[in-house]
């Protein structure tokens, strides 16, 4: 079976050694909500469709015409198979309900690191918040040092991060991206961050400046989003 749930998801289960991260343009507000409708009465009156399939969970976008999926899966594999024997009937359900669905591509990555929320702490994100970080093709290599930089740069901050709960940093199948999955208090809490002296989150600091100057970084795109469906077995 498939249940509906409101928890969100424990991105650093060591169990997901394959995330995906995908996006949907649908266009309005209330397109938004009829798409995380029809996705869960498409899903919930199915059954799981696969055991390597921890997860799969939903974000509107602050935008107002983007959501944002991330499905947590053991392997690759199971993906694959889900793909070839589950997925087009599912997508075919909910474009009927939502007609011109735009499916902004597929991202495959893996986690490399994360910082985890506190022991005790049983803050409910009232944000979530995506950055994509752009690297070239020959620092592809070096992605992995550039996370090790930015959490010795969040555990040096003088400022600290109060209202930061999470962040999990995942590379790219392909070299050229880091995706960071971020869980915050509440948007003020993440605007209160981004006001703080420095460019965007984090203090002026020889770490951050390290993580801000990087050799082959060529982008940061940022989105925040509000998480409005979880589906598991």
């Amino acid at each position: 079976m498939t249940r509906r749930t409101a928890v969100h998801p424990e991105l650093a289960d060591s169990r997901a050694g394959s995330p995906l991260f995908s996006t949907w343009r649908v266009g309005t507000p209330e397109r938004q909500r009829v798409a995380v409708d029809a996705i869960a009465g498409t899903w919930q009156s199915r059954p799981w469709p696969a055991e390597g399939l921890l997860g799969y969970y939903v974000y509107a976008g602050h935008d107002g015409t983007t959501l944002m999926h991330h499905s947590r899966w053991t392997g690759e594999q199971e993906y694959e198979d889900f793909v070839a024997a589950h997925r087009q009937q599912r997508v075919d359900e909910i474009d009927r309900a939502v007609p011109g669905i735009e499916r902004i591509g597929l991202g495959r990555y893996r986690r490399y690191r994360s910082l985890e929320r506190a022991a005790g702490d049983t803050r409910v994100p009232g944000l979530v918040v995506t950055v994509e970080i752009g690297f070239e093709a020959a620092a592809a290599g070096r992605r992995s040092a550039w996370v090790d930089l930015v959490l010795d740069a969040l555990a040096d901050d003088p400022a600290g991060n109060p209202g930061l709960i999470s962040a999990h940093f995942h590379l790219n199948d392909d070299g050229t991206k880091v995706l960071n999955y971020a869980e915050w208090e509440s948007a003020e809490a993440y605007d209160k961050a981004l006001a703080a002296p420095g460019e965007g989150v984090g203090s002026v600091t020889e770490h951050w400046e390290r993580v801000r100057n990087f050799p082959g970084l060529t982008r940061f795109s940022g989105s925040r989003y509000t998480y409005v469906l979880g589906l598991e077995p």
